[in-house]
C-alpha cells in the first residue's frame, strides 16, 4: 500500500502545470471514458486531473486494501466495527426480503416485524384511526439528535412533493429557542411527538423531550399517549410512560448515521406514507446491489471514493463542497458533513497506530444557486482549489415552472465548465479594452478578472427527485464513506471524538450554577465566572 501511495503521489507531481482542459484536448473521449452511469445515475468526474495512468493506480490501490474483502464482510454481518465489537447491518433494513445472520442469528425476520409495526402505526396516524386527544394528528415533532436529526430532516425536505400526512416538525439543539419556535402555533392535542434516542439518555434528546411533555400536559389530560420512542431501551420508555405499542427499537449494529433506514425514519414514513417508504429503501438496495455486484472500474461508491481519495490525500485539497442544484436537497450537505467527518475523521489506524495518510476531509456545501452569491468567489478565486461535487437532476416536479430549472442546470452546469476552464490574463484584458480601459488601469482591472481554473468538479446527474433516487444518493455516499475508510485502514463505524465533550459538560454545568466544581482550567473557570455574572 505505501508503494502506491507513493507512485500516486509522484505520478500527481509529475502532472506538473498540466491542466484539465488537456486531458480533454489529448483524449476526445474522455467524457464518455469517465463518466459512469448505472441504475439511471450518472456520475461525470472527467473534470478532475484523474488521467488513465492516475485511474489505473486508485483501482489497484482499492484492490490493495482489499475493499471487495471488506465489503462482503459487511454485508454478511461480520463485527467490522471492531472497536466496539459489532456488526455494520444497515443494509440489512433496506434489504426486507433477504437472510442476513449475526451470532449464528437471522437478524431479519425481527429487521421485517419492527417494519410492519412502523407501516401499521404510520397508517392508523395518517388515516385518523389514531386519534391522538384531539381528533386526528395533525403536527408530527421528531425529537433528536445527529444521526436521529439529520437523516429524517434531510429526508423529508428533499421529499416535500411526496407529503400526503401530518406535518412534520424537528427539534434538535438543546438551546431552547429550538423547541420554542418549533412548538409555538401547534397545538399540543393534535400533535404527536417522536423521541429519537436508542439509549433513551442522550441528554440533550431528553432534556427536549421532557419539555414537549410539559407543553402538552398544559393542554391534554395524558401526554405520553401521544408520544413515539424510536429507542431499544424499553426500561426508560416505560418509566416515560410510552406504550410498548408505540416503542420501535433497533439494534446495535445500526449507527445513527446510519439509521434513516429504520424507525429512526419513522417521520419520514408519516410525511410520505409507507409505500414510498419502501420506494426510499427500494433505491438504497438497488445501490447495494450494484456496489456488490459492480466492477471496481464501473462501480460508482468506488469511483466517488477514489475520486475523494485523490483530491484529499493524494492533491492534498482539505475541503470539499457538496453542491446540490436542487433547493429540496438543502440538508443533504449538512448530512453528508456528518456521514463522512464522523466517519472518517480518524486519527489511528484499526490496529489503534498513528495514520499514516490525511484522515477525512472538511465536508461543506449549500444548494445552487444561492451559493453562487456567496462562497463561490472564493471557490473562483481564493488561493485554495476545492473540489466540487455537484448534484443535478434533470427533471423537476413543477412542470409549470420549466423555465426555471432549465436556469437551473443551466448555472450548475456552467459552474462546473467555469471551474475547468477559468480566465486568462488575455482574455480579461481583451474585455477591459472592449470596456474603453488602457494602460496601468487595463492592467489593473485586468488581473481582478483573471480566474484561474483548472478546479476540478464532478457532476451525478438523476433523472428526477424521487423516493427511488434520494435512496440511491443516500446509499451511494454510504458506501463512498466506507470504501475511504478502507482504504485508510480506519474503523468508519465509531465514534469516540464526540465523547469527550460530552463528559466535560456534565462537569461544567455545576460550575456555571455556581456550585463547587474543581479541576477545570483557568480559561474555563474565568469565562464561566463572566457567565454568571451576564445572567445576574
Amino acid at each position: 500500500m505505501t508503494d502506491i501511495w507513493t507512485r500516486l503521489k509522484s505520478h500527481r507531481q509529475a502532472q506538473g502545470d498540466r491542466r484539465i482542459s488537456d486531458l480533454f484536448a489529448a483524449d476526445p473521449a474522455r467524457a464518455r471514458a469517465f463518466a459512469t452511469q448505472a441504475d439511471g445515475l450518472v456520475f461525470d468526474w472527467s473534470k478532475t486531473m484523474i488521467d488513465a495512468d492516475a485511474r489505473d493506480l486508485l483501482l489497484e490501490l482499492a484492490k490493495g486494501a482489499d475493499v471487495a474483502t471488506r465489503r462482503e464482510a459487511m454485508f454478511t454481518g461480520e463485527k467490522i466495527n471492531e472497536t466496539e465489537g459489532r456488526a455494520v447491518l444497515h443494509t440489512a433494513l433496506r434489504n426486507l426480503r433477504g437472510n442476513v445472520t449475526v451470532d449464528g442469528q437471522d437478524v431479519m425476520p425481527a429487521v421485517r416485524e419492527t417494519h410492519d409495526r412502523m407501516a401499521d402505526f404510520a397508517r392508523d396516524v395518517r388515516s385518523g384511526a389514531f386519534t391522538g386527544q384531539g381528533g386526528k394528528i395533525t403536527d408530527v415533532v421528531n425529537i433528536g439528535i445527529g444521526g436521529s436529526d439529520l437523516g429524517p430532516y434531510m429526508a423529508v425536505l428533499a421529499m416535500a412533493p411526496y407529503h400526503d400526512g401530518p406535518r412534520t416538525h424537528f427539534v434538535s439543539n438543546v438551546d431552547g429557542a429550538d423547541i420554542a419556535d418549533t412548538l409555538k402555533g401547534l397545538d399540543p392535542a393534535t400533535t404527536l411527538v417522536i423521541v429519537a434516542s436508542k439509549t433513551f439518555t442522550t441528554i440533550e434528546t431528553m432534556t427536549n423531550a421532557q419539555t414537549a411533555r410539559d407543553w402538552m400536559g398544559k393542554v391534554v389530560t395524558d401526554p405520553a399517549s401521544q408520544f413515539v420512542a424510536l429507542s431499544s431501551a424499553t426500561g426508560k420508555t416505560a418509566e416515560f410512560g410510552i406504550d410498548p405499542a408505540r416503542v420501535f427499537g433497533f439494534e446495535d449494529w445500526v449507527g445513527g448515521r446510519y439509521s434513516v433506514w429504520g424507525p429512526i425514519g419513522l417521520s419520514l414514513m408519516l410525511a410520505i406514507g409507507d409505500e414510498r417508504f419502501d420506494e426510499f429503501l427500494g433505491g438504497a438496495a438497488t445501490m447495494d446491489t450494484h456496489f456488490r455486484a459492480a466492477p471496481m472500474s464501473e462501480n460508482l461508491p468506488v469511483l466517488l471514493a477514489l475520486v475523494g481519495i485523490w483530491h484529499h490525500q493524494v492533491c492534498g485539497y482539505p475541503t470539499r463542497a457538496v453542491l446540490p442544484y436542487d433547493n429540496r436537497l438543502l440538508r443533504l450537505p449538512a448530512y453528508l458533513q456528518q456521514l463522512e467527518m464522523e466517519s472518517n475523521g480518524k486519527r489511528v489506524a484499526m490496529d489503534g497506530s498513528d495514520l499514516g495518510v490525511m484522515s477525512g476531509p472538511v465536508v461543506w456545501g449549500e444548494p445552487g444557486t444561492n451559493g453562487q452569491h456567496a462562497f463561490y468567489q472564493l471557490i473562483h478565486q481564493g488561493t485554495t482549489p476545492v473540489p466540487c461535487e455537484f448534484i443535478l437532476a434533470a427533471k423537476s416536479h413543477e412542470d409549470d415552472l420549466a423555465h426555471h430549472h432549465i436556469l437551473l442546470a443551466a448555472n450548475c452546469l456552467a459552474q462546473s465548465e467555469a471551474l475547468m476552464r477559468g480566465r486568462t490574463l488575455d482574455e480579461a484584458r481583451a474585455l477591459m479594452q472592449a470596456k474603453g480601459l488602457e494602460g496601468a488601469e487595463l492592467d489593473r482591472q485586468a488581473r481582478h478578472r483573471v480566474f484561474p481554473g483548472n478546479r476540478p468538479s464532478t457532476t451525478l446527474l438523476i433523472e428526477k427527485l424521487t423516493p427511488f433516487t434520494l435512496g440511491q444518493i443516500v446509499a451511494l455516499y454510504e458506501h463512498r464513506v466506507f470504501v475511504e475508510g478502507v482504504i485508510l485502514g480506519i474503523n468508519s463505524f465509531d465514534q469516540w471524538g464526540v465523547e469527550l465533550g460530552k463528559e466535560l459538560a456534565l462537569k461544567v454545568e455545576p460550575l456555571l450554577k455556581g456550585d463547587d466544581a474543581p479541576g477545570h482550567d483557568p480559561s474555563t473557570e474565568h469565562l464561566a465566572g463572566l457567565f454568571r455574572q451576564m445572567r445576574g
